[in-house]
């Protein structure tokens, strides 16, 4: 299973944050309803840690009237300032409504 978003190919996406692995990488909140839509970008060196404890959670519900689902671009490979160029890219591309940078 797999999602295309902007250039990159992202894991997910998933609804059951046991699914994702506590690796480094970029996420992707995502809104099922009518369309798809990102609700919020983030990156961390521990995903899944960091996806179910995530401060923002009520921002995400309070953006999306459908299935909230996450997609992971896991970059085990790659450095923070790495991970952090791909989280801008894709904040300027989507524009989501939750968090910023």
């Amino acid at each position: 299973m797999g999602i295309k978003i902007g250039n990159y190919n992202f894991d997910g996406p998933f609804t059951d944050v046991n699914s994702l692995r506590d690796l480094s990488g970029v996420y992707v909140i995502l809104c099922y309803s009518s369309q798809i839509t990102v609700v919020d970008v983030g990156e961390s060196s521990n995903v899944k840690t960091r996806v179910e404890n995530h401060d923002r959670k009520n921002c995400w519900s309070r953006n999306c009237s459908g299935t909230l689902k996450v997609a992971v671009l896991y970059t085990t490979n790659m450095q923070q300032a790495g991970r952090m160029k791909i989280e801008q890219e894709l904040r300027s591309q989507y524009n989501p409504p939750c968090g910023d940078r």
